[in-house]
């Protein structure tokens, strides 16, 4: 009786370890063959095999961009050039909960969720190492958590991509990995501008930036510009008249 129930408990514990990529499964069979058809339309245009991999979305605030970059065997392509919506806040990091700030650092994707009441969404892994260095050297027992890039048209203290565009993001993630895929939030675009703070604290914002620029020295500002074709600007004006808030 005691291996049966030992048995038992194995199978239920596989039944609730498996439930959530079951989830996700249901979640991209329901977006149905749409979605996977509009990436592989944006990968055959960009002249890149699907699937990548490894992704890297790189969020500018400022500008309010979502670059989406792949790996394969020949570097980094670069695929897309996403509108984000809505995210709250100004230029400078996240420092505590409640500040309604976008965090700015190099984060891993850690959990995909289906069932998210803004659509679809991405959690990030906010607070990071080094976001938790900081906070501890100044005292600050409350950074902030639960940071997420999403569907919807609002936001506060994430990034909204709209529920056409997170559908994409999803879709491209849930196939490639989360452990294959990675987010940099930056406030400017430090290709085309020194890694200087524009804002002057806390003192440490300017290795965070320094770090934020060699890693985007990666994602060449040329390249991408000459391979983002004059329709995806056209779609990211419209989106931005006649959707953000």
């Amino acid at each position: 009786m005691r291996v049966l129930a030992f048995l038992m408990g194995l199978v239920i514990m596989a039944d609730i370890m498996a439930a959530p990529n079951s989830e996700i499964e249901a979640a991209l069979d329901a977006m149905g063959g749409n979605v996977k058809q509009r990436l592989l339309d944006r990968f055959d245009r960009a002249g890149v095999a699907y699937p990548p991999r490894r992704v890297q979305l790189i969020a500018l605030k400022e500008s309010r961009r979502l670059e989406l970059w792949v790996f394969q065997e020949n570097g980094w392509q670069f695929i897309h050039d996403y509108a984000i919506f809505a995210a709250s806040g100004g230029p400078g990091p996240k420092l505590r909960e409640g500040d309604k700030q976008v965090p700015e650092g190099f984060y891993s994707i850690v959990e995909l969720n289906p069932n998210s009441h803004f659509h679809l969404s991405m959690k990030l892994n906010y607070p990071n190492g080094f976001d938790w260095l900081q906070a501890r050297k100044e005292g600050r027992i409350s950074p902030g958590s639960n940071i997420f890039i999403h569907g919807s048209a609002w936001s506060a203290g994430c990034l909204a991509l709209g529920d056409r565009y997170i559908e994409e993001l999803f879709y491209l993630i849930a196939d490639v990995g989360i452990e294959q895929s990675a987010v940099l939030i930056a406030p400017y675009d430090f290709r085309a501008l020194e890694a200087t703070p524009m804002v002057t604290e806390p003192q440490w914002l300017s290795e965070l930036y320094a770090y934020l620029k060699l890693r985007l020295d990666q994602f060449p500002l040329a390249d991408k510009v000459l391979q983002c074709a004059y329709g995806c600007r056209e779609e990211a004006h419209v989106h931005r008249t006649t959707i953000l808030p």
